[in-house]
């Protein structure tokens, strides 16, 4: 192989591995922590929705690097977590762009949106358009249940995510 052919190759495997993926949306959060449970029931109702169909929905503890796979074989990724920075049923939709991730350890268990974006663009030369999703959290206590000001922000959120698809044209989108 000539010099360079790998790298053409990377590319040519990264765009065939965005034009055959879809949409993947990744909610993330602790269950048992009151509002940081936000990802398990956005994910809940994520999969129900007919307007998502054809969407890979996911449900996770914590953000990893094994979801960097996922990442680079998706066409459009959109994140769901609650957080602790936003007025308490706030909900935040951002693009995040090529970001520098923080400083962290290599050896982390857990990676922040920034961190798995650019895992996923070092490893297989993937970027997909990345949204991350919020809803302010007024409650991260102990507990399996969330906050009413999360609650009623569920249907906003499951908008919000939907419409980002839409927007987007892929797999899923609203009629």
């Amino acid at each position: 192989m000539a010099a360079g052919d790998d790298d053409v190759g990377d590319e040519v495997g990264a765009a065939a591995r965005r034009e055959a993926g879809g949409t993947l949306v990744i909610c993330y959060g602790n269950a048992l922590r009151s509002d940081d449970g936000l990802g398990w029931h956005a994910a809940a109702r994520l999969t129900q929705d007919p307007r998502l169909q054809g969407a890979q929905v996911l449900w996770q503890h914590q953000l990893t690097p094994e979801l960097a796979v996922d990442v680079s074989n998706a066409s459009l990724v959109v994140l769901v977590d609650a957080s602790d920075g936003d007025e308490a049923g706030a909900i935040s939709v951002r693009r995040l762009l090529d970001e520098a991730p923080a400083a962290g350890s290599a050896w982390s268990h857990h990676l922040g949106p920034a961190e798995l974006i650019a895992l996923a663009r070092e490893l297989w030369n993937a970027s997909p358009p990345v949204f991350v999703v919020s809803v302010g959290a007024a409650n991260l206590e102990v507990g399996d249940r969330l906050s009413p000001a999360v609650e009623q922000a569920l249907p906003g959120l499951v908008d919000a995510v939907v419409a980002i698809v839409a927007a987007h044209g892929h797999p899923g989108k609203s009629a």
